[in-house]
């Protein structure tokens, strides 16, 4: 981790549910940094994780679709991109 000189705080909401989920966690502040590292790291390239797709990205993907398409990956069984030509 950082020096503490490098640290800032950052607060955010949450609601009376997660509080009783984070209660048990020993380093809640060490468990929301992996998370959101986690969460960070698996972004979609395409919506960034707002899952919506903006009308100048959609035309784009819409151009990329024409020669991509998809299948199901043998292994994992989740959807992949393939190119098709």
């Amino acid at each position: 981790m950082a020096n503490t000189k490098d640290l800032e705080v950052i607060t955010f909401k949450v609601d009376k549910a997660l509080v009783k989920l984070l209660k048990g966690i020993p380093n809640r502040s060490e468990f929301i940094r992996v998370a959101l590292l986690e969460a960070l790291d698996n972004l979609c390239p395409f919506c960034r994780g707002t899952g919506v797709l903006t009308p100048h990205r959609k035309k784009h993907w819409d151009e990329l679709a024409k020669h991509h398409g998809k299948k199901e990956c043998r292994q994992c069984h989740e959807d992949v991109l393939v190119c098709s030509s």
